[in-house]
């Protein structure tokens, strides 16, 4: 796919080996191809980059995006990538102009969800401040320490980092044939997550996680004490007749 209507991007720059394919953002261009999207003017990400990485041997053509721009020329490690599995899906065309067609039509398909998510994103921000009575913080990164129900759609994050609190663009794994992914907002503490759709109000939203998470830790706290006392019944059964009891 040599053009895009309407987006710059940058074709394969060069040829190369990869360890584990995501050491380099392209690969030798007799075995598979690469293209970067770039997205610009983004309310929090303020820049993406998209590859649409395509190989024979896999019969993908694979999503990644990376924060900031980058072009013809650049090695992308493991680190900078992320696998979004929202897939470009050109096989219903017949021929190299309706293959461009749809590339360009998948391609913008994914654009307005990312441009979607960020926005939104960005108007979460002050809600979260709010709720965390804490500084936030924007995390740039493919790697989060709290797990998620979701596939990220962007690797960027805002997180209270005083409550543990994390809020992360997600989505659901299709073919961007099939149109716009559904997409959410993940919040995630420790081991505690949900996904509210992305249009819910941000506010609300935060009310009910952070009243999801106390009852969760109240159930946790019960379950915990459940269980010391199930051992301490459990000696006191079977071990020393002085083993003290419990009330």
């Amino acid at each position: 796919m040599d053009s895009h209507h309407d987006e710059q991007h940058d074709g394969p720059p060069g040829e190369g080996l990869a360890d584990e394919l995501l050491r380099r953002a392209l690969l030798d261009p007799e075995a598979a191809a690469a293209v970067a999207l770039k997205i610009r003017g983004l309310a929090l990400s303020d820049e993406l980059t998209v590859i649409f990485h395509g190989r024979r041997d896999l019969g993908t053509i694979q999503t990644y995006v990376a924060n900031g721009g980058h072009g013809e020329g650049e090695k992308l490690g493991a680190r900078d990538l992320l696998r979004v599995p929202v897939d470009l899906d050109l096989g219903e065309a017949y021929s190299r102009e309706e293959a461009q067609e749809a590339y360009a039509a998948q391609a913008r398909t994914l654009r307005d969800a990312l441009q979607a998510a960020d926005t939104v994103l960005a108007i979460w921000e002050g809600p979260l401040r709010d709720v965390a009575e804490s500084g936030v913080t924007l995390v740039r990164s493919v790697d989060l320490d709290v797990p998620l129900p979701a596939h990220r759609l962007m690797p960027i994050a805002l997180v209270a980092p005083e409550r543990q609190l994390t809020v992360v663009p997600v989505c659901g794994a299709r073919t961007l044939s099939e149109g716009r992914p559904p997409m959410g907002i993940a919040c995630a503490q420790q081991d505690v997550a949900h996904v509210y759709p992305l249009p819910d109000d941000p506010e609300a939203a935060l009310e009910d996680f952070v009243a999801r998470a106390a009852d969760h830790a109240r159930n946790m706290a019960g379950r915990l004490e459940a269980q010391e006392r199930s051992v301490q019944r459990f000696l006191e059964i079977n071990g020393p007749d002085e083993l003290p009891a419990t009330g």
